[in-house]
C-alpha cells in the first residue's frame, strides 16, 4: 500500500468531500458569507480566524515537506489580515484551496519512506501530516457548529 498516496486522499476527501466525517471543508465554507465568517459567537474565534489558523499550520508542514525549515508558533497562527469584504473572504478561500491542493499533491508524490523520517523535533513526518489532518478536522467541526449557531441566531 502507498501510505503517502492514501494519506493524500484522506486529506483531499476532507477538503472536497467523501471523508468518513461526512462533512467537508468546502461544504462548510462554500455558501458562507463574509459577514458570517467574521461573526463573533461568545468568546469563540470567528470562522475566518479558524481558516487562517488551519492554513498557517498547513503552510508550516508544506514548507518542511518541500525541504525548508519549520519556523512558526501558535501565537502567529492567529494573526492575520482582517476579512472586511466579500472580496477578502473570496481571496482567503481561493488561497485556502490552492494551499490545500499543493499540500495534497506533495503528499501524493511523497515516497513512503519519507513518512518515517524525523520531522524536526516533533516525531515523524507521518505523525505531523496526520496531525494536520486531525487538527483540520477538529477546527472543521468548530466551523460547522459556529455556522449553525450564526444562522440560528440570525
Amino acid at each position: 500500500m502507498a501510505y503517502a498516496s492514501e494519506t493524500s486522499k484522506l486529506y483531499a476527501d476532507m477538503i472536497h468531500g467523501g471523508s468518513i466525517a461526512g462533512v467537508s471543508y468546502k461544504e462548510v465554507l462554500e455558501d458562507l458569507t463574509w459577514q458570517e465568517a467574521t461573526t463573533k459567537v461568545d468568546n469563540c474565534n470567528t470562522i475566518a480566524t479558524l481558516v487562517h489558523h488551519v492554513q498557517y499550520y498547513v503552510r508550516l508542514v508544506t514548507r518542511v515537506l518541500e525541504g525548508g525549515p519549520l519556523e512558526g508558533n501558535d501565537a502567529m497562527s492567529f494573526k492575520h489580515s482582517p476579512v472586511r469584504s466579500k472580496d477578502d473572504w473570496d481571496q482567503l478561500r481561493i488561497q485556502t484551496w490552492k494551499e490545500a491542493e499543493n499540500f495534497a499533491s506533495l503528499l501524493k508524490d511523497l515516497p513512503d519512506a519519507k513518512l518515517l523520517e524525523p520531522f524536526e523535533k516533533y516525531g515523524t513526518t507521518y505523525r505531523n501530516v496526520h496531525g494536520i489532518i486531525e487538527h483540520t478536522h477538529y477546527h472543521l467541526g468548530q466551523m460547522n457548529l459556529l455556522k449553525k449557531l450564526i444562522r440560528t441566531e440570525s
